[in-house]
């Protein structure tokens, strides 16, 4: 292998041109040879005994190129990328320039690892919101906890928003009932939205086994076709009307729900639970934005190669994500009404922008001279196992300590970035 050149090109990619001389070349033509002449019929001479000139003479002098160039290719390009000092990211494009008896001569654009030139890391200004819990909060907080304490009772009069109607009905188009329109003691909460709009409004004011014709018309945008915007009449019959009976909120209710004894000590722990909730998400947007500013301060241009290997990536665990739900992805990409290619673009800003982040931090590693102690890397391994609820020796298996390490340095980096961080009036 002679490594004839290299050329760095723009956004951290390099051009390497390889040779390879007849010599070599011609040797890995007859290793492909001796382990294919044993499966190629040549008339007149038993199997594997064939010449390899004869062959060649046969099938064309480059019939074994292919294999040679695949049995070449691999250790060409590893020691070219060694000779050239080059830390390679992504995926190599290669191509091949010639191929002849006098050797083999290739190019491959390969992306590099970015360099970072940092810019200002220390002292960020960034705003930070202001957490104020309110009364409203709390009550949406109790909300829930009202919902779930909610009974029902049957009750003898006309149907009102907010009741549950258990109704019999059936849909007809042109008077031709259609599929999918029939249901029989189906519980309707009035006023939830469930059905086509219209259609709960005129159950209101039934009362208990009165039958009604309702007019109603799809939607446009209806996912069956042959309903879409299309109007249809639904035959109603009321069997029974439900209304909720909610419970008085008081101390008692408190009890009911929660391990309390008091209504007061029930809102202040829900109090508490929105502020901390409200705390930790004010923290975690400052946190973000202190470290794009960061990342627009720095200098680092991402090789395409670089971004296309970490979409593959990420593509690859949603898929894992979404088989373990019984789908493909392809059922996935058409319940959102998109396709790969769409997706794939939909997810290039947000992958680049990770890179960018990880590349950032690990030069803010080397600048601070950032090290993870043994006691660190333990209590990382440690966390890691409670974390997916796992033994510490299958997380040792799984993960080597120089990773571990350098995970506990990046996070080191990103905490020295948000504790030196300034916060300012928005």
């Amino acid at each position: 292998m002679n490594l004839k050149n290299v050329e760095k090109k723009e956004k951290n990619t390099v051009v390497l041109t390889i040779e390879i001389d007849a010599k070599e070349f011609d040797a890995a033509v007859n290793k492909v040879y001796r382990q294919a002449k044993g499966s190629i019929n040549v008339p007149g001479f038993r199997k594997g005994k064939a010449p390899r000139k004869l062959i060649e003479k046969m099938y064309g002098a480059n019939v074994f190129y292919e294999d040679a160039i695949n049995e070449l290719y691999p250790d060409a390009l590893e020691a070219a990328i060694t000779e050239a000092g080059l830390n390679v990211v992504g995926y190599p494009d290669t191509k091949l320039e010639h191929a002849g008896p006098d050797g083999l001569l290739f190019t491959v654009t390969v992306g590099v690892k970015p360099e970072v030139k940092l810019g200002q890391y220390k002292g960020i200004e960034c705003p930070k919101e202001t957490v104020e819990v309110t009364d409203e909060d709390v009550e949406n907080e109790l909300k829930p906890l009202i919902s779930r304490a909610t009974t029902q009772e049957t009750v003898e009069r006309a149907a009102e928003m907010t009741d549950t109607a258990v109704i019999d009905f059936e849909g007809f188009k042109d008077g031709v009932a259609f599929e999918g329109g029939k249901g029989e003691n189906y519980e309707l909460k009035l006023g939830s939205h469930t059905f086509i709009p219209g259609f709960e409004e005129q159950v209101v004011g039934m009362t208990t086994g009165e039958e009604k014709e309702i007019n109603v018309t799809f939607p446009e945008e209806y996912g069956a076709a042959e309903l879409a915007g299309a109007a249809v009449v639904f035959k109603v019959k009321v069997n029974s009307i439900k209304a909720d009976v909610v419970p008085t909120i008081d101390d008692e209710f408190a009890k009911d729900v929660s391990e309390f004894e008091t209504l007061d000590e029930l809102k202040a722990d829900l109090r508490a639970k929105v502020e901390k909730r409200k705390t930790d998400a004010a923290q975690s947007s400052f946190e973000v934005s202190v470290m794009n500013k960061v990342i627009e301060n720095a200098e680092v241009e991402v090789p395409d190669t670089m971004v296309e290997y970490e979409l593959d990536k990420q593509i690859q665990n949603f898929q894992n994500q979404v088989k373990a739900y019984g789908m493909t992805m392809d059922q996935y990409l058409g319940m959102m009404g998109t396709n790969i290619q769409e997706f794939r673009d939909n997810q290039r800003a947000g992958c680049l922008h990770s890179i960018q982040n990880d590349l950032v931090l690990e030069a803010v590693v080397n600048a601070e001279g950032i090290e993870a102690s043994e006691e660190e890397i333990e209590a990382e391994i440690k966390k890691l196992a409670e974390q997916y609820d796992r033994e510490v020796d299958d997380i040792r298996e799984m993960v080597t300590t120089d990773q571990v390490a350098f995970g506990v340095k990046m996070q080191k980096a990103g905490d020295l970035i948000v504790e030196n961080a300034v916060v300012v009036e928005a």
